[in-house]
């Protein structure tokens, strides 16, 4: 029984193995490869592999000069970005909404003067290019408005004591002639309000804080 079981194992296992052969026998018939081609099917097919490479040395120049023009693009959306992030900045801060720091001039107001005073004296710096303008500690912006009686002023709902600086960034020799100059401002309001004393310093540095006001329209919304 043993015995008959081996050769039965064996002879299948034979049948097996020929099997495979004949498949394997069959599918090198089927594609006998490179070395049955005649010599004219070999040229075609070096033709044909010849013509895939240029095909694909194209298609990998293409994808090259896409990833350049991207590249391209991607750097030109930076700089683009870099540049609208400075106007924002300038923006924010000619608006009041960023604290700034740059040369300028401070001016101390001593004696009684009224609302309509400091207004002509804050006017007259804007018209001389004063990039920035605090009265003590208050930003003035659009909107910002000086006044009171002598003795009583405020600004932004602040009150202003009897002597107060007004700090204003941009060029000092400007500001400080443009105010200082005979017939000007300072010279009209000492004529007008007696006992004051204005006196302009020149400085390297000023300092003039952010707004405190809301500045988003109550009732206006952007149009683009």
């Amino acid at each position: 029984m043993i015995r008959s079981r081996r050769r039965w194992a064996i002879t299948l296992v034979a049948a097996i193995l020929g099997v495979l052969v004949v498949a394997q026998l069959r599918s090198q018939a089927a594609n006998p490869g490179l070395s049955n081609l005649s010599a004219q099917e070999l040229t075609l097919v070096i033709a044909n592999v010849n013509t895939r490479n240029e095909s694909l040395r194209a298609e990998v120049a293409d994808l090259e000069r896409t990833v350049a023009s991207l590249t391209d693009a991607h750097d030109r959306g930076e700089s683009a970005l870099d540049e609208l992030r400075s106007d924002l900045a300038a923006l924010e801060a000619w608006a009041g909404l960023t604290p700034v720091v740059g040369p300028g001039v401070s001016i101390r107001v001593t004696g009684e003067i009224g609302g309509e005073g400091v207004e002509d004296l804050l006017n007259e710096l804007r018209n001389a290019g004063a990039e920035a303008v605090a009265v003590e500690a208050v930003r003035v912006v659009a909107g910002s408005v000086v006044y009171g009686l002598p003795g009583g002023l405020s600004v932004e709902n602040t009150a202003l004591p009897d002597g107060f600086e007004i700090r204003a960034i941009g060029s000092s020799q400007i500001l400080t002639g443009t105010l200082t100059r005979a017939g000007g401002v300072i010279a009209q309001l000492g004529a007008t309000y007696e006992g004051l004393t204005i006196s302009v310093t020149p400085l390297d540095v000023v300092s003039i804080p952010a707004t405190e006001r809301n500045l988003v329209p109550g009732h206006g919304t952007p149009s683009l």
